[in-house]
């Protein structure tokens, strides 16, 4: 053992003290982690203050919590964790909050001093450079080797967080610092101011120049839009313009669903994909035109296209563009205003094509009566491939979620379904991992959701493998009474992957899984749980979203996919 192993003496003020100090002083409520034996002198310190901590299972899992927390509250979520196996445990949750933008402060400790700078001293869960692991996956990383470096680094990492584009940050200090006794004052003001990221005003002179001279406009809303809460001027915009709208699945929520201007988000139909490369000048917004949102890259744009990006690495990364860097809500605020200052937008801007040659004929149409149109062909599309079972059960999950409530997707064939078929009711009231795409998000995020607000039910969706990765976490849900209900769709195997392979290779190879009767598995952690069928999966879902505390609905049903369409562009 470390030969800085805490002892049981009178507690004298030290370095873990001034982190949770340094966290309170910025603003922080909550922390998530899980201790380790480097790290117990900051985990200590928690009981001495008023921060609430919530302890998961699993690092990785405390990190999905930490990150919908940031999602939900639009704030830094602190991730405390030790060093080695436990810092490396959270690299795939840090790649999730990367890809969606959430402000994790992932806080680690380090070996002592004495093990630091690449040396093979032997030290339990010692590393070459274990900073060295987080380079590549967050914003910055930050190290902190005497306890007076602590509140000046932990007020770096937060505000690095939380600056735009927000994003996960990690701070390691070593097991000695942490313990090593302090001699200052409490720590009782800190100061980190998020870098403003604004427009500049000849590029949105040029983009309002560029909308408002269209004649078919077309604004494309990504995850930024929501992380930044630009929803009321995205929304502002669009009908200052008369411009439909359509969501990637990260930007759900950020344009209301049943607006007459709202495409939706069928961001893998190719009629929405024709319907974006027809704009003449189209609008895109806290979106990098990744594989999803691209329609895995077949998206052809013929007209101008105009960015809005706080990522600078995403601006242009895939098509050229009128790219502006700024933060998505102050962007679209400036536009807002520049396109007033242009003149009164008319209410008839002249003809406007319905949308791709050939599929609506050429008679002019408003641009209301163009995304009718393009959502009745998406309609029909979909109509033609027998697949009631999978509208049915997803309009369950609708009816049954409360219109306040949030809900948490994990990687499975369901949230496929919802990503472009879901209507959340509200901004950031949908979360799942379809940045980076790892299995295991739904049930520690909606945790961490209940965790920011838990006086609303809170939904997760997984399917049998997903659950897999979880299941600890039942026994957190019910530690904490978090109002969480986990439905659980069990089709025996890893179902997408099943599917995949099944179109390329002819049949699946390791997707089929034996897993746990769920519901007795849940009983056995004093959660209730139900098994209930597509007939029934209304009534028992709304049921468990009711009832106090967490609950588990399983629903056996094998599910598939609508068919892709960029494999034919």
């Amino acid at each position: 053992m470390s030969s800085t192993h805490p002892t049981a003496t009178r507690h004298r003020r030290n370095g873990g003290d001034l982190v949770v100090e340094s966290l309170a002083a910025l603003g922080a409520r909550t922390v998530f982690g899980l201790p380790g034996q480097h790290a117990l002198g900051v985990f200590d310190a928690l009981r001495r203050s008023a921060l609430r901590y919530v302890g998961l299972r699993v690092e990785n899992n405390a990190g999905f919590a930490a990150d919908a927390y940031a999602r939900a509250t639009h704030g830094v979520a602190p991730l405390l964790v030790s060093t080695g196996p436990g810092a490396l445990m959270t690299l795939a949750a840090l790649q999730e909050a990367a890809a969606g933008s959430a402000a994790v402060l992932a806080i680690g400790s380090q070996v002592p001093l004495a093990g630091l700078g690449g040396g093979r001293h032997g030290y339990l869960h010692e590393l070459a450079d274990q900073s060295a692991s987080f380079r590549g996956v967050v914003k910055s990383v930050h190290t902190a080797r005497t306890a007076s470096q602590i509140p000046s680094a932990v007020a770096a990492a937060w505000e690095s967080a939380l600056s735009a584009p927000h994003g996960p940050v990690w701070l390691e200090i070593p097991q000695d610092v942490l313990l090593a006794e302090v001699d200052v004052p409490p720590v009782a003001q800190l100061h980190a101011i998020p870098r403003e990221l604004l427009p500049r005003p000849e590029l949105i002179a040029a983009a309002a120049s560029r909308l408002t001279r269209a004649r078919r406009p077309v604004i494309l809303a990504g995850g930024g839009v929501v992380r930044a809460g630009a929803e009321a001027e995205l929304l502002a915009l669009a009908e200052q313009l008369r411009a439909p709208v359509a969501t990637t699945f990260g930007g759900k929520g950020a344009f209301p669903w049943e607006h007459p201007l709202s495409l939706r988000s069928w961001m893998e139909d190719r009629h929405t994909t024709t319907f974006l490369e027809d704009a003449d000048t189209l609008l895109v917004v806290g979106s990098g035109l990744g594989e999803l949102s691209s329609n895995y890259h077949t998206f052809r744009p013929r007209g101008r296209v105009v960015q809005i990006e706080a990522d600078l690495g995403k601006l242009e990364s895939n098509h050229a563009a009128l790219g502006i860097h700024a933060d998505a809500r102050a962007g679209l605020a400036a536009l807002v205003k520049a396109v007033g200052e242009e003149g009164e937008v008319q209410e008839d801007h002249g003809p406007r094509d319905t949308g791709p040659a050939g599929e609506a004929g050429a008679e002019p149409a408003t641009p209301e009566a163009a995304v009718a149109a393009l959502l009745a062909r998406v309609h029909d599309r979909i109509a033609g491939q027998e697949l009631d079972l999978e509208q049915r059960i997803l309009a369950s999950v609708r009816d049954a979620l409360p219109d306040g409530a949030v809900s948490c997707w994990d990687m499975t064939i369901l949230a496929y379904w919802a990503w472009s078929a879901f209507d959340p009711r509200r901004s950031n009231a949908l979360h799942s991992a379809q940045g980076a795409g790892g299995l295991g998000y739904g049930y520690p995020a909606a945790l961490g959701v209940a965790v920011a607000d838990p006086a609303r039910p809170v939904l997760a969706v997984s399917g049998d493998g997903g659950a897999m990765y979880s299941i600890a976490e039942l026994a957190t849900a019910r530690q904490y009474d978090l109002p969480v209900t986990w439905l659980i769709v069990d089709d025996g195997g890893y179902g997408i992957l099943r599917e995949y392979m099944t179109d390329a290779f002819g049949e699946a190879t390791a997707t089929e899984l034996t897993r746990p009767d769920f519901v007795a598995l849940a009983g056995s952690f004093g959660v209730p749980a139900v098994r209930t069928s597509p007939e029934r999966l209304r009534t028992d879902l709304a049921a468990a979203l009711a009832a106090p505390g967490p609950s588990v609905v399983v629903l056996p049903a094998r599910l598939r996919m609508f068919a892709p369409t960029h494999l034919d562009a």
